[in-house]
C-alpha cells in the first residue's frame, strides 16, 4: 500500500489524480441514480453536488437521511482515496443530521483529518445550495491491497 500524500504533489499531479477519481466515479451506477457530480478543490478535497430528487423523499416529503449519509460517505471516500494508490474501504461512518434539506440541492465537501499508512480519517459536511448546514460526519477509511484502476 503506497501513500500518495496529496500535500507533496505538484498541482499537475494533483489534477491528474483528481481526474482519475472523477473518471472512476463516472463508471459507478450509483452516480447516475443519485445524479451526483464530483469535483476537487486545489487541495484535493472532494466536492459532490447532488440535485434534489423527489424519488429520495421521506414521509414528510424531504430528502431522506440515508441519502444524505450516502452523500457524506462519498465526500469522505473520494477525499481519502486521493491519498493512496490503493483502494480504500469505508470502515466507520458517523452521520449527524442537523436540519432538514428543505428540498434543496445539496453540496458535500470532505477534508482529511489524518492520513496514515493503513487508515485515513476524513471529516465531511453537507450544505444546502443556500448555505445552510444540513449534516456533518466523519469517516474512517481502511487502505486495501487492491490498486485503484479504471476498468
Amino acid at each position: 500500500m503506497f501513500l500518495v500524500m496529496v500535500g507533496c504533489m505538484t498541482q499537475e499531479t494533483l489534477a491528474a489524480r483528481a481526474d482519475l477519481m472523477v473518471r472512476l466515479f463516472d463508471q459507478a451506477p450509483m452516480k447516475h441514480t443519485f445524479r451526483m457530480v464530483l469535483s476537487y478543490d486545489d487541495l484535493g478535497n472532494a466536492r459532490l453536488e447532488m440535485p434534489h430528487k423527489a424519488d429520495f423523499r421521506n414521509g414528510i416529503q424531504d430528502t431522506h437521511g440515508g441519502v444524505i449519509a450516502t452523500l457524506l460517505d462519498n465526500a469522505g471516500w473520494f477525499t481519502a482515496a486521493m491519498q493512496y494508490e490503493n483502494w480504500v474501504n469505508t470502515s466507520e461512518l458517523t452521520v449527524r443530521l442537523h436540519e432538514p434539506a428543505n428540498q434543496e440541492d445539496l453540496i458535500a465537501i470532505g477534508h482529511v483529518v489524518r492520513a496514515g499508512k493503513r487508515l485515513c480519517v476524513a471529516g465531511m459536511e453537507v450544505r444546502s445550495v443556500s448555505g445552510r448546514l444540513v449534516a456533518t460526519g466523519s469517516g474512517t477509511f481502511v487502505v486495501s491491497s487492491k490498486p485503484i484502476s479504471l476498468r
